[in-house]
This record gives C-alpha cells, sequence and structure tokens, in this order.
C-alpha cells in the first residue's frame, strides 16, 4: 500500500475539499482515464484494490498510471473510549479527491479492455466516477 515515506506532521486537519480539482483534470499519459465527479477522501487500501483490478484485467498488458497519492494522515480513536485526552493514533493514509481529478489513466489495450477494466477499479472506489477517453474528447 501506499503511503508517504516521511510527513511533517504526524496528524492533520480534517478540512473540507472545496470546489473543482485545481489541477490533473486531463489526460497526461494515457488514451483512457478514470475521473472523480465528486469530492471525497479515496484511502490507500481503495487504490490498492483498484489497480489491482484494472491490472488483472488487462492482463498485465498495456501501462497504469496511478494519479493521485494516499498523503492524508487519517486518525481515530478506539471504540468505548471517553472524549478527551487527545485526538488518536493515525489509522490509515487517504488521497482527498476533488471533483474532476484524473485518478487512473490506463494505456497499450484495446478500447473494450480498457474501458472494462476502469469499470472494474471504479467499483472498488468510494468516489462516483466516469470513465473518459483521449479519442473521444469527453
Amino acid at each position: 500500500m501506499m503511503q508517504p515515506k516521511k510527513t511533517k506532521f504526524r496528524r492533520a486537519f480534517k478540512g473540507r475539499i472545496k470546489g473543482n480539482t485545481k489541477g490533473g483534470s486531463a489526460l497526461n499519459f494515457g488514451q483512457f482515464g478514470l475521473k472523480a465527479l465528486e469530492p471525497n477522501r479515496v484511502n490507500a487500501r481503495e487504490i490498492e484494490a483498484a489497480r489491482r483490478a484494472i491490472t488483472r484485467e488487462m492482463k498485465r498488458q498495456g501501462r497504469v498510471w496511478i494519479r493521485i497519492f494516499p498523503d492524508v494522515p487519517v486518525s481515530k480513536k478506539p471504540i468505548e473510549v471517553r472524549m478527551g485526552k487527545g485526538k488518536g493514533a493515525p489509522e490509515f493514509w487517504a488521497a482527498r479527491v476533488a471533483p474532476g481529478r484524473i485518478m487512473f489513466e490506463i494505456d497499450g489495450v484495446p478500447e473494450t479492455v480498457a474501458r472494462e477494466s476502469l469499470r472494474l477499479g471504479a467499483a472498488k472506489l468510494s468516489v462516483k466516477t466516469k470513465i473518459i477517453s483521449r479519442i473521444e474528447g469527453l
């Protein structure tokens, strides 16, 4: 699973994901991509599960680019613990995804295989997505 090697701070504020994505809304590497349609935090486990589903469907042909990185530590207090006594230990890593962000890109496979693999990958994510392609210009 992906996580940063080193961070400046152990814990982060929750924050809000406002507006559309600032960058990363165009296909830069592949012919097909998976675009987020809603704001949400995507877990490192979800990213890894989606990557595995995509590469398995492509039968390890072609190339996959992951355009998001889980760099936000999400902390959680243990269950049945009283209020107070600090924030809690980091539980998992997440990536903040704004609407319009390209999350995955693939290339080197036929269109039918690409669409099916991205559909299977999208099923693993907690964000509504749309499959886009360079050919259609969507």
